[in-house]
């Protein structure tokens, strides 16, 4: 099965993710640590790092969801086309698919996360400002195919431990 996250930054996707990744034993893949790597290497932050990071998370998940086993995606999804990569990867791969979208309803909690984001990034050579705006702005409605795709929205300002209750029944359902 294919899961992918989605949610802005610093909605608690990569937390929630990292903690069902190794309570179900699947390997998570992180478009962020992807897009600091590729930083790291040289490549300027001038060039499309998030659409790169996105092609090798696509390239990488095929492989694992070939070899039957389940893979988390955790990433921001902000726009159709992400969320519509997904959908045919799993198309193409005969997996199932499932989204789980997180928000932080906690606008307190929300920026003191992105804080901390900020600095991490910024002590791993990526920008500071991390396109949260960007995402702010480009997060579009659920429509289309990935509209049509079984999701669950989760609100990490609730307990950890309820958040993967959650997420847990709805992937095994």
């Amino acid at each position: 099965m294919l899961i992918a996250m989605a949610g802005l930054p610093g909605a608690g996707k990569s937390t929630l993710a990292e903690v069902v990744g190794a309570r179900r034993k699947t390997t998570v893949l992180s478009v962020d640590q992807i897009e600091t790597a590729i930083l790291k290497a040289g490549i300027s932050a001038g060039q499309p790092i998030g659409l790169a990071a996105y092609l090798v998370a696509e390239t990488l998940a095929e492989s694992v969801l070939l070899n039957d086993n389940d893979i988390i995606i955790d990433g921001v999804n902000a726009v159709d086309p992400a969320r519509e990569q997904w959908v045919r990867l799993a198309e193409r791969t005969g997996s199932g698919i499932r989204f789980i979208e997180v928000v932080c309803s906690d606008e307190d909690l929300h920026k003191e996360r992105l804080v901390e984001r900020a600095a991490k990034r910024e002590e791993a050579g990526a920008p500071a400002h991390d396109a949260v705006e960007q995402s702010v702005e480009e997060y579009s409605p659920w429509s289309g195919v990935s509209g049509a795709v079984a999701r669950i929205t989760l609100d990490s300002a609730g307990p950890i431990g309820v958040n993967v209750e959650r997420a847990s029944a709805f992937l095994d359902a």
